[in-house]
């Protein structure tokens, strides 16, 4: 059994976790998905920012957990879901850190969404 490695953020690779200043409105097709005023936005390194979006503001039936999973050593282990109506498109466009890393424990159990498998991943000024 291999042990996976934990990397803290620092200068070198910092990552912040902070409220959503905006209404978070993820879309496939016509189906709104996900609708978030409490989103958080993960920033980390050079990377461009995610939105994780809590559970309750998604719409969970619309998801089937996959059998996908990833590994970051800043973050943790990754939980995949596919958007059912998205078909092949929209194959593991979900992840979820169920147990994250403590430098970002305020992720649990949020979702995130690749923009890439969905049709739009709007941030709104609230309505």
């Amino acid at each position: 059994m291999s042990v996976k490695p934990i990397k803290i953020p620092g200068p070198g690779h910092p990552i912040t976790v902070e409220p959503a200043a905006r209404r978070i409105l993820v879309k496939l097709g016509d189906h709104i998905i996900a609708d978030s005023t409490n989103a958080l936005v993960l920033q980390e390194a050079s990377y461009p920012a995610v939105y994780y979006i809590p559970r309750q503001d998604v719409d969970m039936a619309a998801l089937e957990r996959s059998s996908h999973s990833s590994h970051c050593p800043y973050k943790g282990d990754a939980s995949y879901f596919s958007i059912l109506e998205g078909g092949d498109r929209s194959r593991n466009a979900v992840w979820s850190y169920e147990d994250p890393h403590a430098a970002v424990s305020a992720i649990k159990d949020f979702l995130a969404f690749y923009p890439d498998r969905v049709d739009s991943i709007d941030a709104l000024d609230e309505a």
